[in-house]
């Protein structure tokens, strides 16, 4: 076959891709009203994620040429774009452009809605419960340097509900708009500082560090600087003008970051679910191990366990908990009636589909 006649298939198929998507187009406009008389969520993570990877075992089954990834990238953007079909959605994040939440909202919620760039983390907070934006994302914790304490903090006062989550794969680049050798200032965000700090010492052990507020600006001051680089992100070279000298130099090759989606409720089960939880306890010897202990009985893991500050009392601490389960499952349930007879306070910050990748 020549190359003419496959280019006029390809046109042929690009014709019906283009009807079928307009005719799904109509049918999901027919879901967003149907959901605003109902009073409904338009976003739905959990049906997101069942339909994703419905999508791809599909895929896998027929022997699908398409990567299981790149489907998924695909489908991102369709359902961005319907999304915006349904309602001119807005997501807040910690920004500003480019920074790696940016990235991680792009990642969730594609490149058709409409997103909204806050100075601080207690900011994305403010924006969704005030309603200027429908939901916000914020970064928790990264593989290398451990939790964000900020959004830790600003949940323990905030009535948001955590409605999903995305786990972003971190790679820290090196850019600039000089060559290698004439970089005597780099420019970065302190995590990216911890999870680069090997390489850095191996490869500018007499450059100046000097810690910004995000990846971004690092990117903004380097494309100024005739002696400067910017550690950050592709999006940050592209957003700045500046160019890759190398590329993932973080010491990790599996450095990833987990975004949480804040919203205003969170999702019914899907049969593979986390739910996150604050909770506080008196200070005596025991405590904190006894109120751990339902979650033993009920057969449920703890993947993760932070201490903070109360910020009421001195010395009063409160614990972030993540528990691999549905706070509506049976276990739960259970495990939340013990933890409740043994606790100081208990908030249950949202269960939500426990996507990995």
């Amino acid at each position: 076959m020549v190359l003419r006649e496959l280019r006029q298939k390809i046109d042929a198929l690009d014709d019906r891709l283009i009807a079928l998507l307009n005719e799904r187009a109509d049918l999901v406009h027919a879901v967003g009203e149907l959901k605003r008389t109902q009073g409904l969520e338009i976003y739905a993570p959990e049906r997101e994620e069942a339909l994703l990877g419905a999508l791809t075992a599909k895929n896998a089954a027929h022997g699908g040429r398409l990567p299981a990834a790149g489907l998924r990238a695909i489908y991102r953007e369709i359902m961005s774009a319907s999304l915006a079909l349904e309602k001119d959605l807005a997501i807040a994040y910690l920004g500003p452009p480019a920074t790696w939440t940016h990235q991680a909202a792009r990642a969730k919620f594609g490149a058709s809605v409409r997103y909204a760039p806050q100075p601080g983390i207690a900011d994305v907070f403010d924006a969704v419960a005030r309603g200027r934006a429908d939901y916000g994302v914020v970064p928790i914790e990264n593989s290398t340097e451990g939790a964000v304490n900020h959004t830790l903090d600003v949940f323990i006062e905030s009535d948001l509900r955590i409605c999903a989550q995305i786990l972003l794969k971190i790679e820290n680049h090196l850019l600039a708009r000089v060559r290698r050798e004439a970089i005597h200032r780099l420019y970065s965000h302190p995590q990216v500082f911890g999870q680069c700090r090997n390489w850095l010492r191996a490869n500018f052990p007499t450059a100046e560090l000097i810690e910004v507020s995000s990846t971004s600006r690092a990117g903004e001051l380097a494309a100024q600087a005739a002696d400067a680089a910017a550690l950050g992100g592709q999006m940050v070279a592209e957003l700045h003008g500046l160019f890759v000298l190398e590329h993932s130099v973080q010491d990790q090759p599996n450095n990833a970051t987990r975004f949480l989606v804040i919203g205003p409720s969170d999702c019914p089960p899907t049969g593979k679910d986390k739910t996150s939880l604050l909770f506080g306890v008196s200070d005596e010897a025991g405590a904190l191990l006894s109120a751990l202990e339902p979650f033993r009985q009920a057969g449920i893991s703890l993947s993760k366990i932070e201490s903070r500050p109360s910020k009421r009392k001195p010395w009063e601490y409160v614990f972030f908990v993540d528990a691999q389960c549905h706070a509506q499952d049976a276990p739960m349930v259970a495990a939340l009636g013990g933890l409740r007879q043994r606790c100081s306070f208990l908030k249950i910050l949202g269960s939500y589909p426990n996507v990995t990748g």
